[in-house]
């Protein structure tokens, strides 16, 4: 990570998590791995604040927190990147068939 700290991705601690490589990260990456038009990428850092954004206007009372859970909605995407939804219907695909072929 760009703050030093190092990620155990099948054993995640919080205190290894700094807001500011979440920030970093998101704002550099593409959404729908840059498959958009024009010249700019869309990054997931964009489209949380644009989301966080549509629910203060469909909620002007929402709370903090709810605010705070709407902006991180991609977070992990900082380590593992901004999936399709088609690869990740693969990725399930390939781990239910790897999880029954001790029995085929």
């Amino acid at each position: 990570m760009l703050s030093g700290r190092r990620l155990d991705l099948l054993n995640p601690s919080p205190l290894d998590v700094e807001i500011e490589d979440i920030a970093h990260g998101l704002s550099r990456m593409a959404r729908w791995n840059g498959q958009t038009a024009g010249d700019a990428i869309y990054s997931v850092a964009q489209h949380a604040l644009l989301v966080e954004r549509i629910a203060r206007r469909a909620a002007p009372d929402i709370d903090a927190r709810w605010r705070a859970a709407v902006l991180l909605h991609d977070a992990p995407e900082y380590v593992i990147g901004d999936m399709i939804s088609p690869f990740k219907a693969v990725i399930v695909t390939i781990q239910r068939r790897s999880s029954l072929a001790p029995f085929s």
